[in-house]
Formats: C-alpha cells, sequence, structure tokens
C-alpha cells in the first residue's frame, strides 16, 4: 500500500512560491492501479518521484507498505562503466532476487544481442530504455511505478512491454502516469487528477478522466 500525508512541494519563484504538490493525503490499496492524471507540467512526474524516494517533499512523507518499484525504466542509476549484464547482476543482488533467473531474463526481453556485454556508456537512449525496462519489471513488486514506460521502443516491443506489464498488475498495484487515455482505461481501475497543486481522487477510472478533460477544456490556467 501506498500512503501519502499532507505531502507538498513548492518552488519559489520571482513574484510568488508555486505548489507543485500542495497537502496531499491519499491512500492507495494494495492490489489497485491508480492512473495519476493531469495536464503537461501539472506535477506528477515530481509526485512519482517523491513517491519513489528520489526527491525529498518540503512537508509531509509518503509511507510505503510492501515492496514498491522505482520508476519502471528509469536508467539514470545504471553504472556507464558495467556491462547491461553487469548492472543488472548488481541491482538483483540489492533487491534481494535470484541473480542469475533475472539476468536470463532480461537479456531475453531486451533483445540487446552481444550488446548486453557491453558497456553501457556505449549504449543508445533506445538500447538503455530497453534495458532499464527489462530490468524494472524483471524483479516482482508490490507496487509499480510507470512514467509513459510503454513509449520505449519500436511498436514490437512495445507491444511486448505493454503485455508484460498487464501481466504484472494482475498480482500486483501500480501507479501509472500517461497521456495515452486508452492504456489509462487498460491498465488502471482508479485514478488521481493532479491541478494546481491539488489531487482528486475518483474511485472510478472513466470519472478521473472525465474530470481531467473538464480541466483541460478550461481556460483559465
Amino acid at each position: 500500500m501506498v500512503r501519502l500525508e499532507h505531502l507538498t512541494k513548492a518552488y519559489k519563484l520571482k513574484t510568488h512560491t508555486k505548489y507543485i504538490v500542495n497537502d496531499v493525503s491519499l491512500n492507495l490499496p494494495s492490489n489497485r492501479s491508480l492512473a495519476l492524471i493531469g495536464r503537461n507540467g501539472a506535477g506528477k512526474s515530481t509526485l512519482l518521484r517523491m513517491i519513489s524516494g528520489n526527491l525529498r517533499p518540503d512537508w509531509g512523507r509518503a509511507v510505503l507498505e510492501g515492496s514498491v518499484s522505482w520508476p519502471v525504466g528509469y536508467s539514470g542509476s545504471f553504472h556507464g562503466a558495467l556491462t547491461g549484464a553487469q548492472n543488472t547482476r548488481f541491482v538483483a543482488r540489492v533487491y534481494g532476487v535470484d541473480t542469475d533467473e533475472l539476468l536470463e531474463f532480461v537479456k531475453d526481453f531486451c533483445e540487446l544481442g552481444d550488446h548486453f556485454h557491453m558497456p553501457v556508456r556505449t549504449y543508445s537512449s533506445g538500447m538503455k530504455a530497453r534495458l532499464a525496462f527489462a530490468v524494472s519489471v524483471g524483479i516482482p513488486f508490490d507496487t509499480y511505478i510507470i512514467d509513459e514506460v510503454t513509449s520505449v521502443g519500436d511498436a514490437s516491443f512495445r507491444q511486448k512491454s505493454s503485455a508484460l506489464i498487464r501481466e504484472r498488475l494482475k498480482d500486483s498495484g501500480a501507479i501509472v502516469v500517461s497521456h495515452n487515455m486508452r492504456m489509462v482505461r487498460e491498465l488502471c481501475d482508479c485514478g488521481a487528477v493532479l491541478e494546481n497543486g491539488k489531487l482528486n481522487f475518483f474511485d472510478d477510472i472513466q470519472d478521473a478522466i472525465a474530470h481531467h478533460e473538464t480541466n483541460m477544456k478550461a481556460t483559465d490556467y
């Protein structure tokens, strides 16, 4: 379960303080998939970073019960001098999963061929993204953090990635950020709309999408 308690993050501008997240509280029960929806610049990725522990809030806290992934597909923690295989082994040891099992899964899924045994610093951005996705979903978490990750790779890889995420979510929960409402409907059963620092929760994903679409039509933003 993910519990947000009075979570607040703001940045001081020249003339005023901009609240990205303002006193947000929310309980997300286990095994539910929440769509985090909002217009560009609303602060969705900032909120995800606070939930995953990559960004400290100004106030409040995110309480995580059970295992919660880092943002699926995030490659910033890879060591460039290590190969894809070595980075995979390192992640497996950190999270206490079977090293050989994760290695075989990642090698097969990311389709890097011989590059899997070459330093990550030699990878293109697409290759690095495929490796990061495979490592992320190769570990079973209670809750996955997903930020537009299925846009990675070509059409075939995106299709395979979407299918694997759906399979994982049969037994796990998720917090999903996407501008693709079709994908949101497929993956999520509830939603939260972030607008002007406030987070409105909806138990039905269709209600969340409708609220977001109403916000998008408004002109007084």
